[in-house]
């Protein structure tokens, strides 16, 4: 990808923790960067201010930055193509520090507010996400959600770009109890305290009780919690032979180090991280991590001509000792469906966005195609499931034959519920209950 001027130090200025970042590839930076916010969409012939939400600071770093880096990517190839409907991206990136209930939910009100973004990408934890979503409301407003989700939920304001639990978890489960997978018997499930873990464990519980199954043991821990002596105590005492780790952020970092420390052998008890991927690794010992498991849709080591091409442009672009993960495929996916959905309305207007992306739309991303389901705003997605090597990459072992359709509503967890906002919308079926205060 060629660009006129000088090449931008994007390492250096996107550590600099500003409130705005502009990647336009037909212009240098200048003061008028930091200029000219509206209220509104802007005005025809400005630029298209995109929001991006993602934490710089705090627990959750670690996995938020890169998901920007790849949204900044998405926008630069755009704005190199021509920009959207005649007019360039610019966009701006406040840091909510990881904080969901108060910083999320007030960042993207400036966003939406004081910069006059048209969309919003971002979010990680699912606290976070559903903070934003009255804000997005208020302004008619889509935010575009790059992260795995634990369903039960369909807001008409959110596109959901990662999977869910029928299409990441549960497959992980079944593969786990498989042959292929050891025949293991004895799940325990580990997970940060908040709402993405709490449900998906719950829907585990439930499908496991329709086999006449049930866990070994579930335990929660604050996010950011680092002591798991105890946590792995209770693996160990209840003779679990697999575990499901639902756990964000650095924590991870902390729980495979008590994990070798207890000399516990992938071979003998192999965990599935479903928040473990290329990015985070970087940051995990190879001794510690090798052997486990991580259940995605993509992974960088996914061996096609257009996933080898896509890492090689973003390592020229932002380093090349920079990795690709399964959030960043899905935020730099999300970016290009906004641009193809804002082209087929000729339009910013989110209704006639939201229209197109139900209209059967679709993006030839690095790890397949990335395509909407209309009636539950989520996406159809692959399960793929790695195992870490030494080198923090994944061996594919195995991925599922199609795209998986998503089920927001499983109903062995949410019996009578379903979204279809083609139809009828959301259809309520009996209140249930999810284990903890959320």
């Amino acid at each position: 990808m060629s660009r006129p001027g000088p090449p931008l130090d994007r390492r250096r200025f996107l550590r600099t923790g500003g409130t705005a970042a502009t990647l336009a590839a037909a212009r240098a930076l200048g003061p008028a960067l930091f200029a000219g916010c509206s209220a509104g969409l802007p005005s025809p012939g400005e630029p298209i201010v995109l929001g991006l939400l993602h934490s710089q600071t705090g627990t959750l770093a670690i996995s938020e930055t890169s998901l920007r880096d790849a949204e900044l990517f998405a926008i630069e190839e755009i704005n190199a193509g021509g920009g959207v409907l005649g007019r360039q991206l610019e966009a701006k990136s406040p840091d909510p520090r990881s904080r969901p209930h108060d910083l999320f939910p007030k960042r993207a009100r400036e966003l939406c507010e004081r910069a006059g973004a048209a969309a919003l990408f971002g979010c990680w934890t699912s606290s976070s996400r559903k903070a934003v979503i009255p804000v997005l409301e208020e302004f008619s407003r889509l935010l575009f959600y790059p992260v795995q989700s634990e369903g039960n939920e369909c807001s008409r304001n959110v596109i959901y770009g990662g999977s869910i639990p029928n299409q990441q978890i549960l497959p992980a489960v079944d593969w786990l109890f498989s042959a292929a997978g050891g025949g293991r018997q004895r799940l325990f499930l580990l997970g940060s305290d908040y709402v993405f873990p709490r449900t998906a464990n719950l829907i585990v519980k439930r499908s496991l009780a329709a086999a006449g199954l049930e866990p070994a043991g579930t335990a929660y821990v604050p996010l950011g919690h680092r002591q798991f002596a105890g946590a792995v105590e209770m693996i160990l005492a209840s003779k679990a032979d697999c575990v499901l780790s639902t756990l964000n952020g650095d924590s991870n970092i902390a729980f495979f180090a008590a994990l070798a420390e207890a000399g516990i052998d992938p071979e003998d008890i192999p965990v599935v991280s479903t928040s473990v991927g290329e990015d985070e690794l970087r940051n995990l010992p190879p001794e510690q991590v090798a052997g486990h498991l991580a259940a995605w849709s993509y992974f960088q080591s996914l061996p096609t001509e257009a996933n080898e091409g896509w890492v090689k442009r973003f390592r020229r672009e932002f380093g090349y000792d920079r990795v690709t993960s399964d959030p960043m495929e899905a935020a730099y996916c999300l970016v290009h469906l906004w641009k193809l959905a804002v082209e087929r309305a000729g339009s910013l207007e989110t209704t006639a966005v939201r229209e197109a992306l139900r209209d059967s739309l679709a993006f030839a991303g690095p790890g397949g195609e990335a395509r909407i389901d209309p009636a539950t705003q989520h996406a159809f997605k692959r399960f793929r499931l790695g195992r870490i090597l030494a080198d923090r990459q994944f061996e594919i072992v195995h991925e599922s034959a199609e795209l998986i359709p998503p089920d927001p509503f499983p109903q062995v967890a949410f019996p009578g519920w379903a979204c279809d906002w083609t139809a009828t919308g959301i259809t309520a079926g009996p209140e249930v209950s999810i284990d903890g205060d959320l």
